[in-house]
């Protein structure tokens, strides 16, 4: 069982509030004691850096929770997204002058807390909405909550996984192993 704020949460939600969880713990782990300079460093070829993966992570999290409460009107539609649309989403995969990784870190705690509240408190798994308007999705197809929640539980895995490799790039530090 996992207790998020006070509520008892079983079953299929604690197995996907626990496997977000442990995913979400391996890529703050990725962070364990570097600078905010370290955190910003790009180590590897990719344009990728740690704060900037904990940013983006946070982002789509915040983004597809908001899917599950209002439907695609939460999104913006990707398929009109200008150049200038995509560069200002360029931002969060870096971090900018100002951002800390303690703030970043914060935001993302943050996120995950209001996630994990929605969780515990959604009426119904299986409610859906139609997918927003992007040239990667088909025109009519709808999602559940649970089909967002095992997205980004996705999205937080395959971040996971690039953070560590950027770390051990850093430093030859590494998550696991």
């Amino acid at each position: 069982m996992t207790d998020t704020t006070n509520t008892t949460v079983t079953d299929e939600r604690a197995d996907l509030l626990e496997t977000l969880a442990k995913h979400r713990h391996f890529l703050r782990f990725t962070t364990r004691d570097l600078t905010d300079e370290q955190a910003g460093t790009r180590s590897t070829a990719s344009a990728l850096c740690l704060g900037g993966l904990i940013k983006h992570v946070a982002s789509v999290e915040r983004s597809w929770a908001a899917f599950i409460v209002e439907g695609a009107s939460a999104m913006p539609d990707f398929s009109a997204m200008t150049e200038a649309d995509f560069a200002k989403r360029a931002d969060e995969f870096r971090m900018l002058p100002g951002e800390t990784l303690a703030g970043v870190l914060a935001e993302y705690e943050e996120v995950a807390r209001r996630t994990d509240e929605l969780v515990a408190k959604l009426s119904d798994l299986n409610a859906s909405h139609p997918l927003p308007r992007a040239p990667w999705f088909d025109g009519d197809a709808r999602w559940s909550a649970r089909r967002v929640l095992l997205h980004i539980i996705a999205e937080t895995a395959q971040h996971a996984g690039h953070a560590d490799i950027i770390r051990e790039s850093l430093d030859g530090a590494r998550t696991m192993g």
